[in-house]
């Protein structure tokens, strides 16, 4: 376990809740009605509000996309009511996780926020990721991106003591993994497909009740950063490679620093030192419970924070009063 930062303090931890939770109140009102650009601007608007509440110096090091794709939450915004003089904290974050599922009142929305010391999360370009996770308790080295999926499920099915054929393996509904499917199908492998919203697939892989022992497959290296810092918290092990599909894409990752444009990334590498992780539903998934509004007028919410120097895992059922009017 990292040792505890001295710059994340304990009350931070549940700061990281009142945000998530501004962020997933403020979706909920868009559920389900078909548009998922005013849900996510929506989402990202309180949660900027409620990150400017906060005494740090935040810095947005994986956001909403680069300065001039994005009007709020773009990456290297600062952030926080203590610029100069507070605690310097980088911050990961998806306002809404799943903006279709949000349009769609689909499952596992979510609002999600990873905090690490300044240089403490991968400066991920927004770009494709090829990833692979698995859950707490395997031997390290257990997977590896290097290898096929058939070599990880078999080893993960041999550590498990099971046959092939009774993992269960998490990936993206997406035409892009037609390979991959008829891949683990031929093994027998059970495949939970879904819609969107990787983020919940991969931390899926450390809940038992799921029933989910892997994640494979592509999607966006931001929110692989996110999943990683989760991981961290909770135990699990991943690896991510930067996918890119023309050369403006691997101009963007130079431009970011990225130099190795071929490199296997560790759950280390992706977020490393202590961290913070916190989410909460939007709609009601394998995670969380989404927003609800009751006849009375309150909202509850349902989040979860974790923080990686300590392993605590908290769940947070909360019922907003203040927002009752709105």
């Amino acid at each position: 376990m990292p040792a505890a930062s001295h710059v994340l303090d304990r009350v931070l931890v549940l700061e990281m809740v009142r945000v998530t939770e501004n962020a997933a109140v403020a979706a909920s009102r868009l559920i389900g009605r078909g548009n998922e650009k005013a849900a996510d601007a929506a989402a990202v608007e309180a949660m900027r509000e409620a990150l400017n509440q906060l005494d740090f110096d935040g810095t947005v090091v994986i956001g909403e996309g680069e300065r001039d794709e994005a009007p709020m939450l773009f990456i290297g915004e600062k952030v926080g009511k203590a610029a100069g003089s507070g605690p310097r904290i980088d911050i990961a974050l998806d306002p809404l996780e799943g903006t279709t599922i949000t349009a769609k009142a689909g499952p596992n929305a979510l609002a999600v926020l990873a905090i690490a010391e300044e240089g403490g999360l991968l400066n991920a370009p927004d770009v494709y990721m090829d990833k692979i996770a698995v859950g707490p308790g395997y031997p390290d080295g257990i997977i590896d991106l290097k290898k096929s999926a058939s070599d990880n499920v078999r080893a993960v099915a041999a550590a498990k003591g099971v046959e092939p054929d009774e993992i269960i393996v998490c990936v993206l509904d997406r035409p892009r993994h037609e390979a991959l499917i008829a891949e683990l199908r031929a093994l027998g492998c059970g495949i939970m497909l879904i819609p969107d919203g990787d983020v919940a697939g991969v931390i899926a892989t450390t809940n038992p009740d799921t029933g989910i022992d892997l994640y494979m497959g592509s999607g966006g290296a931001p929110e692989g950063v996110l999943a990683a810092a989760a991981l961290r918290c909770v135990g699990g092990q991943m690896q991510g490679k930067l996918l890119f599909r023309n050369e403006d894409e691997r101009a963007r990752a130079r431009r970011w620093g990225i130099e190795d444009l071929d490199r296997i990334y560790s759950l280390t590498d992706m977020a490393k030192g202590d961290c913070i992780f916190a989410a909460t539903g939007v709609t009601d998934g394998s995670m969380l419970k989404g927003v609800k509004r009751r006849k009375d007028g309150v909202i509850t919410t349902e989040s979860v924070v974790m923080r990686a120097s300590s392993g605590t895992i908290r769940r947070v059922s909360g019922e907003h009063r203040a927002h009752r009017h709105r």
